[in-house]
């Protein structure tokens, strides 16, 4: 192992990419072309993957990354900028280590300040040398399961009576991929990010996802009396639906609007034979969004992202979080907050 060579791929114009996403057991929506191409489109990020398959043959592993430039946090690899997990798509802990071996002589003169990887499962041979860093909560709902069961495992009172609420309400449900679906979904994120004291993600990135992903996107709304009241965007790959964003009119929740859409997306799963519901990624700080996925029946588990060098990295969330930074965003009318978050996201990553 020690004498084969690493090779750097483009992931977006190398058809072995596509190919061996599509094989691997441990790829996920966020290895696909379409997702790199977003991202690649809405950031700038250049997406390079590492492998020892050399040019010509089979590709039977790769390490995937984007090149994350910026003033304000530094050039560094991240695998992958706004992806919950992006797991190594290697079948030995001897190629996994070889890579990253390769990736760490050459962080000085690359000028990488550091090297980032999120790997979906929790033991991970093979990063000797990389330290945990970042850590999280995180879910999975096995949809193995009758529907029936699946209802009886939610939290009686937070989840089921809430189900019956929303249709006794006869909230109305739609999903789609509709310009008409992205705005209803986009002003509840907008309220639901000012909310929490953050910036939204740009409209853009939302718009590039739907052209990228296709079919493979789902954007999911319920509404009462014409007034949407709570939004979910869904992603699939293979036998995984993931959910990756939500958002509320707190002024609603009485209704049960979210816990629907998520019985409807677990209906809808169940009928199209996807085997899991990702739930994904929660921050430890906040434990009412972790709380909801246990109540839904999900299984928690840690998801821990490693570094090298491995000095804790200065994440640019405990800023927008600070006092002042709520009070100024709670503030901002949202053209200026919206603006912002155009500016900023690009540099996190």
């Amino acid at each position: 192992m020690n004498s084969m060579t690493v090779y750097t791929i483009d992931p977006l114009s190398d058809p072995r990419w596509a190919e061996l996403v599509q094989k691997h057991e441990k790829a996920s929506v966020f290895h696909t072309p379409g997702w790199l191409t977003a991202l690649r489109q809405t950031y700038n990020y250049r997406p390079v993957a590492f492998t020892t398959s050399p040019p010509g043959t089979e590709l039977t592993n790769g390490v995937l990354f984007c090149s994350v430039k910026s003033w304000i946090t530094g050039n560094r690899l991240v695998s992958l900028p706004f992806s919950d997990h992006c797991s190594p798509l290697v079948d030995s802990s001897e190629e996994l280590q070889h890579i990253l071996d390769f990736l760490r002589e050459d962080i000085v003169r690359s000028k990488w300040r550091h090297i980032e990887i999120r790997p979906r499962e929790m033991r991970v041979p093979g990063v000797d040398n990389f330290e945990a860093d970042k850590s999280y909560y995180f879910h999975t709902l096995s949809l193995i399961a009758t529907l029936d069961e699946l209802f009886r495992r939610f939290h009686k009172d937070c989840i089921q009576r809430k189900v019956h609420r929303a249709l006794r309400e006869k909230l109305r449900y739609e999903e789609g991929r509709s310009a008409s679906l992205l705005d209803e979904f986009y002003h509840l994120l907008v309220t639901t990010r000012r909310r929490q004291g953050l910036p939204p993600q740009p409209k853009e990135w939302f718009r590039n996802l739907i052209r990228c992903l296709a079919d493979k996107i789902t954007i999911r709304v319920v509404s009462k009396e014409n007034h949407p009241i709570a939004s979910i965007l869904t992603l699939s790959h293979k036998q995984s639906l993931i959910y990756k964003y939500g958002c509320s009119d707190p002024s609603f929740n009485n209704l049960g609007g979210t816990p629907l859409l998520f019985w409807n997306t677990i209906t809808e799963a169940k009928n199209n034979q996807f085997a899991e519901l990702d739930l994904g990624r929660s921050d430890r700080d906040n434990p009412g969004l972790a709380t909801f996925k246990d109540r839904l029946g999900a299984v928690r588990s840690e998801l821990v992202y490693f570094r090298y060098p491995g000095q804790r990295s200065q994440s640019t969330s405990p800023t927008w979080r600070s006092s002042a930074a709520k009070y100024i965003v709670a503030r901002m009318p949202n053209v200026f907050l919206t603006a912002t978050g155009k500016a900023l996201y690009r540099h996190v990553g």
